[in-house]
């Protein structure tokens, strides 16, 4: 391992790392398109911000860097009524929506990019994907599990029914409407976006830079060079299932899905394999921690 690593060609790994923060921009930019029919007073840098603390708290706890970076834009919205300071034009729920909005986005654009590449190349990448991912987990979703979904559905939609009923005989219940009402309201939000283009184009090129990040780290490697390029999109889309694993940071999921791809499609060593899936987390991890640092020191330092 430590052999493979020092083989590596360094200058592309810190490209990768570059290109990882120009992505937390345009994350930012495509973030405050969902926020400016909410509050068109928030900056660039307060949503750039609000992503790189949101990345570095994904570290402590799986996820929880979606609720902390909603609290960094409610913090710097600007009030609702001159009057109460403390009342916010983007309230918390109302931000938490445009959150959901965009991750749900962000997941239907990865599914919807793996088909393409599985299909289109389905007779080098399909069998990886038939084999190591979807049948294994058709195998998991047995009829006792569909039984416990449909369950769930509908004690779901139980609960919604009641809450609207209740909403205003009830103070609990409507505080919770509220809240529930909030996010329906941030949800809602993509179509009230003036230049909607612009949230799409900012979309096409995060994906773009994910791709240019993993051929980078291909290119880092000296044990991968007959990888072509469209081998690092792949590469980058299934490293994208190893996060959306609930894992703090992806750590480990990250690191068995690519080295699974590596040995099932391109009959790369285990060994080796987690040299390409160690460099290419790390590298993003340390560019992450050294930006949410610097963001959280810049908003501690603002307040």
């Amino acid at each position: 391992f430590l052999e493979g690593i020092k083989d590596c060609r360094w200058e592309f790994v810190l490209l990768s790392m570059a290109l990882g923060a120009f992505a937390f921009w345009l994350r930012g930019l495509r973030w405050r398109r969902l926020l400016l029919p909410i509050d068109d007073s928030i900056s660039r840098m307060t949503t750039f911000n609000g992503v790189n603390i949101g990345n570095i708290s994904n570290f402590v706890f799986p996820r929880i860097g979606e609720f902390v970076r909603c609290g960094v834009i409610t913090r710097r919205s600007a009030p609702a009524d001159p009057s109460e300071p403390s009342q916010k034009k983007a309230t918390y729920d109302k931000v938490l929506g445009t959150v959901v909005l965009e991750r749900g986005w962000e997941l239907l654009v990865m599914l919807l990019m793996l088909c393409i590449v599985v299909i289109g190349g389905f007779e080098r990448f399909g069998g990886f994907f038939v084999e190591q991912i979807w049948t294994p987990m058709v195998e998991r979703f047995d009829s006792g599990i569909w039984w416990v979904l449909a369950a769930l559905i509908l004690a779901g939609a139980g609960a919604f029914y009641a809450l609207w009923r209740l909403r205003d005989s009830n103070g609990f219940f409507g505080k919770v409407w509220g809240i529930f009402k909030g996010i329906l309201q941030g949800f809602s939000s993509c179509f009230r976006m003036e230049r909607k283009w612009l949230f799409f184009a900012y979309t096409a090129f995060i994906w773009m830079i994910y791709w240019l990040m993993a051929a980078s780290t291909v290119w880092a490697a000296p044990f991968l060079d007959h990888l072509t390029i469209m081998d690092a999109l792949f590469l980058s889309l299934v490293g994208g299932l190893g996060f959306a694993v609930p894992v703090p940071g992806g750590i480990g999921a990250f690191h068995f899905v690519i080295s699974l791809a590596l040995v099932g499609v391109y009959d790369v060593p285990m060994e080796t394999g987690i040299i390409y899936a160690t460099l290419s987390h790390t590298s993003q991890a340390i560019t992450q921690i050294v930006f949410g640092l610097f963001s959280y020191a810049y908003e501690a330092i603002k307040k």
